[in-house]
């Protein structure tokens, strides 16, 4: 393989698996330090990466090779960042080739394993009405929670996966979950209104996505942790702008 190839074949690893990391919700620095570990056990021990929440850039100081990769999907999944973390490992202790590394970063979105449709909606159910009973609700609102919960969480990913349009997912399955919670209430199913929607809400709430900012922030990253924040503070706006319509229409 010639320089340029190798050159070009490094710098596609390097991003592919930093892009990886960052559609996951990695944080900045784990980016940036794996990106730069794949380099380095490469050959190439100058290497320069930048990373942001919507682009990632990488070089080296020997060449004058730099590239961008876009990030334009962004979501929560963990499983992901410890595959890549364990490919680096293993590419770094020399049991696989960067040529390998590369053929398995491909082909991690198809290996990770997911979990089913039904089986995330029933745990949106089962995260609802226990954190609405450990938040101080009753008995009486459990069912109304879970049911409430995994309409919710249905309603937020099939929005999200026939109309793409961001926040609007998340507006939507707060604005239902209150209608449901005051239905609820009105027809003497569960006894209180904000237990329910406290709960139910909850598998909603960016909680991941506020955690990475600051410590992105704090590792001094500041540009990519404030674009967490910003949109992890937009989601939240969208989750409470859905509940106030439906109290200011039916309260």
């Amino acid at each position: 393989m010639t320089e340029k190839k190798q050159l070009q074949l490094i710098l596609d690893t390097c991003l592919m698996a930093g892009k990886i990391m960052t559609e996951s919700g990695s944080e900045v620095y784990r980016v940036e330090d794996t990106m730069n570990r794949i380099a380095e056990n490469a050959g190439q021990k100058e290497s320069v990466s930048y990373v942001t929440a919507t682009g990632l850039f990488m070089g080296f100081r020997s060449s004058n090779y730099t590239q961008l990769e876009n990030v334009t999907e962004r979501s929560i999944n963990l499983e992901k960042v410890a595959r890549v973390n364990n490919l680096s490992r293993k590419f770094a202790d020399k049991e696989i080739t960067i040529e390998e590394l590369n053929l398995r970063l491909t082909n991690i979105n198809h290996e990770a394993p997911t979990y089913s449709v039904p089986l995330q909606i029933f745990a949106a159910g089962v995260v609802s009405c226990t954190l609405m009973y450990i938040f101080g609700g009753s008995w009486q609102d459990f069912a109304a929670t879970f049911l409430i919960g995994m309409i919710g969480y249905s309603v937020s990913f099939f929005t999200q996966a026939w109309l793409s349009i961001k926040f609007l997912d998340d507006f939507l399955a707060a604005f239902i979950i209150g209608f449901l919670a005051y239905l609820a209430v009105k027809f003497h199913l569960a006894g209180n209104i904000d237990n329910i929607i406290i709960g139910a809400v909850m598998p909603l709430v960016p909680g991941v996505a506020i955690t990475n900012s600051f410590r992105d922030i704090l590792a001094g990253n500041l540009l990519s942790g404030t674009a967490r924040a910003t949109e992890a503070i937009f989601v939240a706006g969208s989750i409470g702008i859905g509940i106030a319509i439906v109290f200011k229409l039916f309260m």
